[in-house]
């Protein structure tokens, strides 16, 4: 695809971006920008989001994502009460890094995700791109669990997934939300240096 093919898909994008998605799109990188900082509300935004995205994935026959974005329904729930929890002297779950059973386990989940996702697109929809939609799908999986336990290497798995995801939203014509996962990527490294340095902080005081 070169360059004018490009800038006319995203011309037709455009044209055809409704109401909804620019919401979803809005409440998503605020969700991002506040998982940057640390702040909670990275959940109750992402919920926003992520249901608007449940809507709009069947419509355009992404079902990967949308099975991904009722996952993250799930999870935000989750990760609301996790990072709520204190723990220790702490006001809020700290940030932390995984163990190499923790590696091990996201590696598998991640293979297993794949595996079973690219099956079910195969076998029983009628997705062009099942391959893809897999993969984007699985590291998003992983990287949405890694979040809701406060990993710092949640932004790994997050940048891996807003690398896939922007060509693909391209080829679909969801320009906007090609757009967003581009500001994703950009806010996904600056959350990463965030984490890192306030990891750092954390273990110099103790």
């Amino acid at each position: 695809m070169n360059s004018s093919e490009i800038l006319a898909l995203w011309s037709a994008g455009l044209e055809q971006m409704t109401w909804l998605e620019f919401t979803a799109v809005v409440f998503g990188l605020l969700s991002v920008w506040y998982a940057r900082a640390e702040n909670i509300l990275v959940f109750p935004t992402g919920i926003i989001s992520v249901l608007i995205y449940v809507y709009i994935t069947l419509e355009y026959k992404l079902y990967a994502d949308t099975g991904i974005n009722a996952y993250y329904f799930i999870m935000s729930v989750y990760g609301w009460y996790f990072w709520s929890r204190a723990k220790g002297t702490k006001s809020t779950r700290p940030i932390s890094r995984n163990s190499p059973g923790e590696w091990l386990a996201g590696v598998v989940i991640l293979l297993l995700s794949f595996v079973t996702i690219y099956w079910a697109l195969s076998s029983f929809t009628d997705s062009d791109v099942p391959a893809w939609d897999a993969l984007t799908t699985s590291f998003a999986f992983v990287a949405m669990l890694l979040m809701a336990r406060k990993k710092i290497e949640n932004w790994h798995a997050w940048i891996i997934t807003d690398v896939l995801s922007i060509p693909l939203y391209i080829y679909k014509g969801l320009m906007l939300t090609a757009f967003q996962f581009f500001v994703f990527l950009i806010l996904a490294v600056m959350g990463l240096l965030a984490w890192q340095k306030s990891y750092r902080q954390m273990q110099q005081k103790a």
